[in-house]
């Protein structure tokens, strides 16, 4: 059964970090290009980065310099680490199999509020 599991989120001051974890189960992870998403009050979801299974990392404009993306192959983890967050990051967060064309039923999702 594959299975995604996000968490780190929480509440965050504008300028601070948090560090995004996914668990994924089954062979989901293992070979495949995995990708943080995100879907923000009233908007589209979107994709915030992915990776490939060697490690090459693709962001989107809007977080390139303050986001970074890892896995951990071994572990069957991906990790979202967020810095100088904006209150516009604000959303719930998810991760899955990237593009998104490949992606599998998602998660809860983990939620992230940046706020003061």
């Amino acid at each position: 059964q594959v299975q995604l599991v996000e968490s780190g989120g929480g509440l965050v001051q504008p300028g601070g970090s948090l560090r995004l974890s996914c668990a994924a189960s089954g062979t989901i992870f293992s070979l495949n290009v995995m990708g943080w998403y995100r879907q923000g009050p009233g908007k589209e979801r979107e994709t915030v980065a992915h990776i490939t299974s060697g490690g090459s990392t693709s962001y989107a404009d809007s977080v390139k310099g303050r986001f970074t993306i890892s896995r951990d192959n071994a572990k069957n983890t991906m990790y979202l680490q967020m810095n100088s967050l904006k209150p516009e990051d604000t959303a719930v967060y998810y991760c899955n199999r990237a593009p998104r064309a490949y992606a599998v039923p998602w998660g809860q999702g983990t939620q992230v509020t940046v706020s003061s």
